[in-house]
């Protein structure tokens, strides 16, 4: 009974041994083993043989591409301008023994690492070319940490700029000039318009008056040039006087009774007297 006992005892000794010294690694892992505490080697996906009690499996490592995500920060740039910007970088183990035993914690180092190099690059430039200027700020934020890392046993696939804008403060502060431009320009074209306008119209009564000038003018040479045919035509003769006079007079007076104001019209008795009279005050 007891020899059955140390049996199965024994075999399940063997089992295990078995199962401690054999490691199944899936793909796109790496594991690292330790011999008696000190690094030994690293497993490849499949089927591997350790030695059992004095090997073992300290890390698993994924040898996938990772995804870091770099938290958002404010950074001030050369024209003393603060801008919020975050970041996701692309890394891939390629030593997992460097990668555990070179840093304590690499996913921290470089998201650090990518929010120190990014606020000293985007530090050197103004605030247009750090919002312009993504692809130049990812190739230095690439170059500048690459090397770094690679002593990690990681390389850095890319990295990318998520977001690169304006804090909120600075955001109200450029609506604010912006709408004040916009107004300035309003104002502007308003006063243009203005100027414009009353440049047309001082034109328009200019040449209203120069109108009014050479009607005048005309006018004038007209009645000139009627008198002289009048004066021509009656000579010294009394009649032909009378009768203009008295057609002129009639006229007017006519055109006092048709006033709004005009009551009463008293017509002269003798209208030829009366135009003799202004004829004799005429001359």
């Amino acid at each position: 009974m007891e020899g059955s006992i140390v049996v199965v005892v024994f075999l399940l000794l063997v089992l295990i041994t078995l199962l401690k010294g054999i490691r199944l690694v899936p793909q796109g892992s790496k594991w690292v083993v330790q011999r008696l505490g000190k690094y030994h080697t690293s497993l490849k996906p499949g089927l591997n043989i350790i030695v059992p009690y004095i090997d073992s499996v300290s890390y698993k490592v994924t040898t996938k591409d990772i995804v870091l995500d770099i938290p958002s920060q404010e950074v001030i740039t050369l024209d003393n301008v603060v801008i919020v910007a975050n970041a996701v970088a692309y890394i891939n183990i390629v030593s997992p023994e460097k990668a555990v035993y070179g840093v304590e914690d690499y996913e921290l180092a470089i998201r650090t690492l990518v929010q120190t190099s990014l606020r000293s690059i985007v530090g050197e430039m103004k605030l247009d070319d750090a919002l312009s200027s993504r692809d130049q700020i990812k190739a230095k934020l690439k170059a500048s940490i690459s090397d770094d890392i690679a002593d990690w046993g990681i390389t850095l696939k890319t990295v990318e700029i998520q977001d690169i804008n304006p804090s909120g403060t600075m955001q109200a502060a450029m609506e604010e000039q912006a709408a004040a431009e916009r107004q300035r320009r309003a104002t502007v074209t308003r006063a243009d318009g203005d100027k414009t306008a009353a440049i047309l119209t001082a034109d328009g009564r200019l040449e209203a008056s120069r109108r009014d000038a050479e009607a005048q003018v005309v006018l004038a040479e007209a009645t000139k040039a009627a008198l002289t045919k009048v004066n021509e035509a009656i000579q010294d003769k009394e009649l032909p006087a009378m009768y203009l006079l008295g057609e002129k007079y009639v006229e007017a007076l006519r055109d006092m009774g048709k006033s709004d104001n005009a009551k009463l019209v008293v017509l002269p008795g003798d209208l030829p007297a009366a135009v003799r009279s202004i004829m004799n005050n005429t001359k």
